[in-house]
């Protein structure tokens, strides 16, 4: 599995500069914000750098159908566990690499480590406070299919 880099420009004057840029970086035009973020009961608490306009996945396997999760990824230097870490509690199935974790009070699924990138973690948009995303562009992925579809997605995380 290729892992992938995120590279924020934040002028034209540096994307037009000659460099070389390893294979599988994804360039993100604009500067990172800080997103806040966490469970219903507000156990769970956790922040994030991303861009003000993201990009998240609506999956249809299982797990996401059922919960509406809508997948942010992020690298693990992006994010940071602020709180609740003693209230989560994890499940994995099929393969058990996924790593899903709820607030024991809530019962919610703010974020996990997803199999389809595990090193990173994957946010739920929809756990994210209000006023720091600008723009949310959902973009489908087959989950349901996840083998046959997963290159697509980390050719996705690549463009």
């Amino acid at each position: 599995m290729q892992a992938w880099k995120t590279v924020i420009i934040t002028t034209l004057a540096a994307a037009s500069s000659p460099c070389t840029l390893p294979t599988g970086t994804k360039i993100v035009f604009g500067k990172f914000v800080q997103h806040l973020g966490g469970c219903h009961c507000g156990t769970v608490r956790f922040e994030i750098e991303a861009p003000a306009r993201i990009e998240v996945h609506d999956c249809n396997c299982s797990i996401c159908c059922l919960t509406g999760y809508l997948h942010l990824i992020v690298p693990e230097s992006s994010f940071r566990l602020v709180a609740g870490e003693d209230m989560l509690v994890s499940y994995r199935f099929n393969t058990g690499v996924a790593n899903h974790l709820f607030c024991k009070i809530c019962g919610i699924k703010s974020f996990y480590r997803p199999r389809s990138h595990p090193t990173s973690f994957s946010v739920n948009a929809r756990c994210l406070d209000a006023g720091t995303v600008k723009q949310q562009t959902i973009l489908p992925f087959d989950g349901a299919n996840w083998e046959a579809h997963i290159a697509k997605l980390h050719s996705q995380a690549a463009d």
